[in-house]
């Protein structure tokens, strides 16, 4: 086979994400960010998703100053993130100009390849942060269009397949099949990726999986088999459970097929000697739980993605209520369906869970109801995939109807933009310290806060020193 299948290491995003809820510092991996700039990857996955959030709520970091700080240290390597189309990394729909200025500065600060999707697959919701993508591009700038990837009676290869011709039409460059349950079968790969290259001939595909179920390995030998340019891989001791299948394992694979990954062989074993000890600090000390590192098959039957896992187990485990952990997870696929079938990721995955753990421990069902799912069903996420159920549909909405267009559509009044401002004060310094807060009020604000007083506390120190 003369081809070549790249690989995205997802170490420092994806794969502390899904086993470990995004608790790894930047101080924890900054002497490997060196190595990892000479093994060859297509791409690092280092920012957005949960990473933005956990930066400020619970690593005091600056995310930004994160991501320049990765570039620095990897010049010669695509740095790439996760980001929820209107959602940016929040939790709600966010106006076009709040869409384009965070889409800016991050390609200013550093990201190369900015992977965007829709919880619901609406690509209304996509169009915004890709004209931005392509309007600030540099050389280096790759916008891939990403399918939320789920098995239910409303979603069907054929209607993946009209997607794919869709996000082709919108611009994308590359298309990812983001399977973050880790659900899809070798069968399906095939199907799905052979289709989808006999839809739209030469385009990249991507496929990123999860080894929560057990299916990944096989899945990605056929999606290899079957066409696909790149596949997504995490370092070997932080890879498996409910993160990626290890890229040095893929690495071996690939080259007994005879196809060139592009990796250095010496680099990528430094990078996993490196991490070994950080994850077994992470084990001693109870932040990375064994329930994440294994292998469950029922999520084949309850479709829930590795970092939904990991916040449900962390969540649980705050409150004292591991013993619901069960039913709670059996909850899940009945929520998932009075809901329309939408795919478990973020935040619907967030908004699914929660509302099934409220279910339990309340014991009953949508005595209360989330703020955000009563906007889900009132439409401001976008279009189910399939019908949500008409009694809870009743109880949300009474007699009114959802809405039915996208929410933010042209809304660039700036307002988000002068409240910052004016709620900051001398606190923000930058444009970046404005959108934190404009996506993270509360955890924004604290950060600055404490920043501005080690500040003080440094410059008061050596005056005394002096």
């Amino acid at each position: 086979m003369n081809r070549t299948v790249r690989i995205t290491e997802t170490v420092l995003r994806d794969a502390n994400q899904s086993l470990m809820a995004t608790r790894l510092p930047y101080g924890d991996y900054e002497d490997i960010l060196s190595t990892m700039d000479k093994a060859g990857y297509y791409s690092v996955e280092c920012w957005g998703g949960a990473t933005f959030d956990s930066c400020l709520r619970y690593l005091n970091e600056d995310p930004w100053e994160r991501l320049r700080n990765i570039r620095k240290h990897m010049p010669n390597t695509k740095l790439q993130m996760l980001l929820r189309g209107q959602n940016l990394l929040g939790y709600k729909h966010y106006h076009d100009d709040v869409v384009e200025k965070f889409v800016e500065l991050s390609i200013k600060n550093g990201i190369d390849v900015i992977r965007i999707f829709d919880a619901l697959n609406d690509l209304r919701n996509l169009g915004t942060a890709l004209d931005a993508t392509l309007k600030y591009a540099t050389k280096n700038t790759v916008a891939s269009g990403c399918i939320s990837y789920t098995q239910s009676p409303v979603h069907t290869v054929e209607k993946y397949i009209e997607i794919c011709r869709e996000l082709q039409k919108m611009g994308f460059q590359t298309i990812c099949l983001k399977d973050m349950a880790g659900t899809m079968s070798p069968f399906e790969a095939e199907g799905l990726i052979k289709g989808i290259k006999d839809a739209l001939g030469d385009m990249p595909i991507v496929l990123h999986t999860h080894c929560t179920t057990g299916m990944a390995y096989m899945t990605l030998t056929k999606a290899i088999e079957s066409g696909v340019d790149v596949i997504d891989c995490a370092t070997s001791c932080f890879s498996n459970g409910t993160s990626q299948p290890a890229t040095e394992t893929m690495f071996y694979a690939l080259q007994q097929y005879g196809i060139d990954s592009g990796l250095d062989e010496k680099a990528i074993n430094a990078v996993n000697d490196y991490f070994k000890p950080i994850k077994q600090a992470y084990i001693d000390n109870g932040t990375l739980n064994p329930k994440s590192m294994a292998t469950d098959a029922q999520a084949l039957v309850y479709k829930v993605p590795g970092g939904m896992l990991s916040n449900m187990i962390a969540n649980l485990t705050d409150m004292h209520a591991m013993d619901k952990f069960e039913e709670a997870l059996a909850e899940i696929p009945n929520v998932r369906k009075d809901l329309g079938y939408p795919p478990l990721v973020t935040p619907l995955s967030q908004m699914v869970g929660n509302q099934a753990v409220t279910n339990v421990l309340l014991g009953e069902r949508y005595k209360q109801i989330s703020k955000e799912v009563q906007n889900y069903i009132k439409g401001e996420y976008g279009i189910a995939p399939g019908p949500i159920d008409e009694e809870l549909t009743k109880k949300v909405l009474g007699d009114s109807e959802p809405v039915d267009c996208r929410v933010e559509d042209a809304k660039r009044t700036g307002e988000e933009f002068k409240a910052a401002k004016e709620a900051l004060g001398d606190l923000a310094r930058s444009e970046e310290d404005l959108m934190s807060y404009i996506c993270f009020p509360p955890q924004a604000e604290a950060f600055l806060k404490k920043r501005k007083e080690k500040e003080e506390n440094v410059c008061t120190y050596t005056i005394r020193q002096l």
